[in-house]
């Protein structure tokens, strides 16, 4: 197969120099990374200084995207663009200019819940769901306004469903699977789907293990069939790759993301008790090097030249062009 340039829609993997010399090997030309799990905004803030020296350490590796023309540029120079994104609302605290500022220093994708309820939605681990709520709305008002993509992978579905008809500008679910495939809170119902793509909104498929079917034994075979199958529902113009790849994270990073400080229990999330730790990965995807693998396997399974550069990196720099660009009030 011909080189294919890949957008992966959601990565957090253990940045170094190991790791984006693999993204060019595999010829990805841009990552959206998260830069927040519950950190406030100065605690973000430290993180995006830790990326700006991160791009000046590996220039010829990397550098910062703030919009979709630089994914082009990426793929000319062989480099990869980084976006920022954050996994909660909590960067904006209870400040909505803080929405217009974080863009400013170029986050371009935020969640509106990480499992729990927020101030602006339900997530998907609550036991009710209620919505998108005041503030939310403006929040979502606001995001359209200044160019932040709305992205509710870890929302409740009601929350989700009002999100997508609130928002004028297609939202992203950017790491998730269908749960009619594998049945976990995180996966998201045919409902969600078709309201997402009826809107113009994005999926990217994960390959985190506890949102595959089987798990860590999942088989590319059986991946790429669930990508068929969503695209039949969906329609082609509107997945592509959310790898949520967490690659050399140590374990403790898991507890971070669950639990936050918000407990002071186990918050066992996506996994069953007793499973704390990273799970491992798919023996057919490592790490960025191996998006070529999906690729083949999405070829035998028929899909065409064109399909595989709509879902490998098309679908998302369409969405980036419609959704990054700011607009007057």
């Amino acid at each position: 197969m011909q080189k294919i340039a890949v957008i992966d829609g959601l990565q957090y993997a253990n940045w170094s120099e190991t790791i984006f010399r693999q993204m060019r090997d595999g010829d990805v030309a841009a990552v959206h990374v998260t830069i927040c799990y519950h950190e406030n905004f100065r605690e973000t803030v430290t993180n995006i200084a830790a990326w700006n020296r991160r791009f000046e350490q590996f220039r010829d590796l990397i550098f910062p995207l703030h919009s979709a023309v630089d994914v082009e540029k990426a793929m000319k120079e062989k480099r990869t663009a980084i976006v920022f994104g954050c996994q909660n609302c909590s960067p904006i605290e209870n400040d909505i200019d803080l929405v217009h500022m974080c863009r400013q220093l170029g986050i371009r994708f935020m969640q509106l819940s990480y499992n729990n309820q927020s101030l602006l939605a339900s997530g998907c681990y609550e036991a009710e769901d209620t919505g998108i709520t005041r503030m939310g709305r403006q929040v979502i008002r606001e995001m359209n306004r200044v160019g932040m993509a709305v992205d509710m992978s870890h929302s409740g579905e009601k929350s989700t469903l009002q999100a997508i008809d609130l928002s004028q500008r297609p939202i992203a679910i950017t790491h998730a699977n269908p749960a009619k495939w594998h049945s976990v809170p995180r996966n998201k119902s045919d409902t969600v789907l078709k309201a997402l793509a009826e809107s113009g909104g994005m999926l990217g498929v994960s390959l985190y293990p506890h949102h595959l079917k089987n798990g860590s034994a999942c088989s590319l075979s059986s991946f790429c069939r669930m990508i068929a199958e969503t695209v039949e529902l969906m329609g082609i113009d509107h997945i592509g790759f959310g790898s949520d790849l967490c690659q050399d994270q140590p374990d403790s990073v898991v507890a971070w993301m669950r639990n936050g400080s918000w407990t002071r229990d186990v918050d066992h999330g996506e996994g069953a008790p007793g499973s704390e730790g990273f799970p491992e990965q798919p023996g057919w995807f490592r790490d960025n090097r191996h998006f070529r693998a999906i690729l083949g396997g999405l070829e035998q399974a028929g899909f065409s030249r064109e399909e595989l550069e709509k879902i490998a990196h098309g679908n998302w720099l369409r969405f980036f062009v419609d959704s990054f660009d700011a607009r007057e009030s």
